[in-house]
């Protein structure tokens, strides 16, 4: 395994390297079918992360549903309400990293945005295409299961009962944080160069996070970190309890996202130590 051997202050024997920051508009991207494809993939991977989860959540209140002879011990349980939201990312992640980086989710292309992974055109379509195949999952869910789906609020999130605004607003910053926290380790250049085993696994992490994150979120907000989820519930079920306090599982979760860019990029990676060590170091000054 090679390492960096530090000389006299410097690093040399590098044996990995970072990408090139993503250029903020990129015209050559536009023209390839590689982007529109990129694209595509996270409407079909947004589409189906929501209709399964979604119907997972709408199979647990039905089944545990005291008025319907429902047992309140059966059904899933929250476990495994988080193993599904879990499982599937980690699924999607699989199946699309190599397409369009297996985001399915716009605080995650936020992040990558602030660290100069993606491109801001690339950034806009991906967080449209998660909204819309958001929206036709919920819809799918609904066509399937009308009267279930009305009847139990359409897998929408909201703040549960006890809890304050502020409340919610924190649970869903942290638990993006720990989501695009995770994104940004597992897809680290740096430990991919070294351990070789890295980009394989990246998937795991990353639908454990979300696995993990859930089981502490789902008492307080049902769980966002995801703004695509949230908003696609809410624009299927179109109820007034859907739309209360939206905004949280917006802003919430692009704090989130914005904290773990600038704390991996700047703490951990240690852009603007390096940035100013190569400013003084040039022979130009």
């Amino acid at each position: 395994m090679g390492k960096d051997i530090e000389v006299g202050g410097e690093f040399s024997a590098k044996d990995y390297h970072d990408p090139p920051p993503a250029p903020l508009i990129d015209a050559e991207e536009i023209t390839q079918w590689s982007f529109y494809r990129a694209i595509i993939a996270e409407f079909v991977a947004t589409l189906l992360f929501l209709y399964i989860t979604v119907l997972t959540v709408i199979g647990y209140k039905s089944q545990t549903d005291v008025n319907k002879n429902g047992d309140q011990c059966g059904g899933v349980g929250i476990l495994g309400i988080a193993w599904a939201f879990g499982g599937m990312i980690f699924v999607l992640v699989y199946c699309t990293a190599g397409i369009s980086g297996g985001h399915i989710n716009p605080a995650v292309t936020f992040g990558l945005f602030l660290a100069r992974k993606v491109s801001l055109v690339r950034a806009i379509l991906y967080m449209v295409a998660q909204c819309l195949g958001a929206i036709c999952g919920c819809g799918l869910v609904k066509a399937f299961q009308k009267s279930y789906y009305t009847s139990y609020g359409g897998g929408a999130n909201g703040l549960a009962i006890g809890y304050s605004k502020g409340n919610g607003l924190g649970a869903e910053i942290i638990g993006t944080f720990v989501l695009v926290y995770t994104v940004f380790s597992a897809t680290d250049p740096k430990r991919n160069a070294r351990d070789s085993h890295v980009p394989v696994l990246a998937p795991l992490p990353i639908g454990f996070a979300v696995f993990m994150v859930h089981l502490a979120t789902i008492p307080i907000t049902g769980t966002g970190i995801n703004p695509a989820r949230s908003f696609g519930a809410a624009v299927i079920y179109n109820k007034e309890k859907a739309w209360d306090d939206h905004w949280i599982f917006w802003v919430g979760p692009f704090i989130g996202a914005a904290i773990a860019a600038l704390y991996h990029q700047f703490i951990l990676r240690a852009a603007a130590v390096k940035s100013l060590g190569s400013f003084r170091s040039s022979p130009s000054i």
